[in-house]
């Protein structure tokens, strides 16, 4: 087996929904050195192979890769590199040995083009210097061998980006669910941003141990009637209408295990929240709907660790049974800034469904799960699923910054990039899902 490096951080027993975790003496202490703690990732640097390594037009950089090798168990595979702003032009291709077993899948390909989902350009998470340029993640399953190999396109005739190396990322285990307690309701409604406040997202500090904590959080926040939706949302008795549809089931950060120790401690805010992004993770669709936390744990952790990212980069996700998770800390409920589609990441949410729709229907569960979860959340900022907004551009590969662009406000993250995602099968269902939830928010 060849060396690797390893990051190791056991899976956290209580989270904050709404406030930060505080933060203990030793903040900068070294990780730990057990081997066994549940959550880990192999970062395998890659190496120049083919017999043409040194003399193609590309030079050496044409082809790299890793050799046929056991490696320790891993659920999920990605390439980074050193340089966000630098891109891939070529193909990465994995080929992976089930865990216990000889028996190697075929090469299946990555994703190259993920520079799209990222954080806005000039924001503090974009600019802290640990974003890596990165592939999107595979799930593979449990797995305990792994070959790579990355080639060159020659029609860009371009090198490979410097420092490539292989992530794998092991989930660790589910955490046990709450023994017969019955959920509930953690997260604090949407205050109104004062006036003048500025542009951009607002950060909360950090608590210090003097400081209270919130109520321990749920798995999962129930499913509220339409009734208890308002009455949460704290709407006045005498205000018109309000067209907001019913909570659905959230699965907490909690509920899936996320290990709060990963991400930054404070939460990033946007103002307010006019349209929400649709995409597909690209992950794959091998995944049972039981390996649902396992894989966000994966793409958590890749994101985090493997990428540099403060947290996910997605608001919220869906799996193929139509069961919704939170995504980046802060609040179901708040204005969370997301980092999912770059330069429209302001004022809008990200909401990815587990898989890869270009080929393949996504299943009706996860459409309605779209669909109720949209009618909710854009519900409490007043926004209508079968509406027009106006967003500006924080700069993208589509539109420059500060171009002003008319977008659905439910729509699809090639709608603000250029860009597959959320793959063509998902994309086609996106005028269903506008009507569904124009249609639970009680709009005639």
């Amino acid at each position: 087996m060849r060396g690797f490096l390893a990051y190791s951080t056991g899976v956290a027993c209580t989270a904050a929904l709404v406030l930060p975790l505080s933060l203990s003496s030793g903040a900068h202490a070294a990780p730990p050195q057990v081997p066994d703690v549940p959550g880990s990732t192999q970062s395998l640097p890659l190496e120049v192979i083919g017999p043409r390594a040194t003399d193609g037009p590309l030079g050496r950089a044409a082809e790299q890769g890793l050799t046929e090798r056991e490696v320790r168990p891993f659920s999920l595979v990605g390439v980074v590199w050193d340089d966000v702003d630098a891109e891939l032009h070529g193909a990465v291709q994995v080929r992976t040995r089930a865990l216990g077993s000889a028996q190697w899948s075929g090469w299946q390909d990555l994703e190259t083009h993920n520079e799209e989902h990222r954080a806005d350009r000039g924001t503090e998470e974009s600019d802290s210097g640990k974003v890596r340029g990165s592939t999107a993640p595979l799930w593979v399953g449990e797995s305990d061998g792994v070959e790579v190999r990355v080639k060159g396109g020659r029609a860009e005739r371009a090198p490979l980006p410097k420092g490539l190396r292989l992530e794998l990322v092991d989930p660790g285990a589910a955490p046990e669910p709450a023994g017969g307690r019955e959920p509930g309701v953690a997260n604090r409604t949407v205050a109104d941003a004062p006036e003048g406040e500025p542009e951009g997202p607002d950060v909360l500090p950090a608590l210090s141990e003097e400081e209270p904590e919130e109520p321990e959080e749920p798995d999962v926040l129930p499913a509220l009637s339409e009734e208890e939706t308002k009455a949460q949302a704290a709407v006045p008795q005498t205000a018109e209408k309000p067209y907001i549809g019913p909570r659905p089931s959230i699965i907490t950060r909690k509920g899936w295990g996320a290990d709060e120790s990963l991400r930054e401690k404070e939460f990033a805010y946007t103002t307010t929240v006019k349209a929400a992004f649709v995409h597909h993770t690209a992950t794959g669709n091998s995944y049972t709907c039981a390996q649902a936390p396992s894989v966000l744990r994966s793409i958590y952790r890749y994101h985090v660790v493997s990428s540099g990212w403060r947290d996910i980069g997605y608001n919220f996700a869906i799996d193929k049974c139509g069961n919704i998770y939170e995504g980046r800390a802060g609040g179901v409920d708040k204005a969370v800034l997301g980092a999912h589609t770059l330069g429209f990441n302001t004022d809008s949410m990200g909401i990815a469904v587990l898989g890869t729709y270009s080929l393949s229907t996504p299943p009706a569960a996860a459409v309605t799960a779209i669909a109720k979860l949209t009618a909710w959340k854009l519900g409490l900022f007043g926004a209508d699923p079968s509406g027009k907004v106006v967003l500006t551009s924080g700069g993208s590969g589509k539109y420059a910054k500060g171009v002003k662009v008319s977008f659905n406000v439910i729509s699809g993250h090639r709608d603000g990039y250029i860009t597959e995602c959320p793959g063509a099968r998902l994309y086609s269902k996106l005028g269903t899902v506008r009507s569904a939830a124009a249609a639970y928010q009680g709009r005639g």
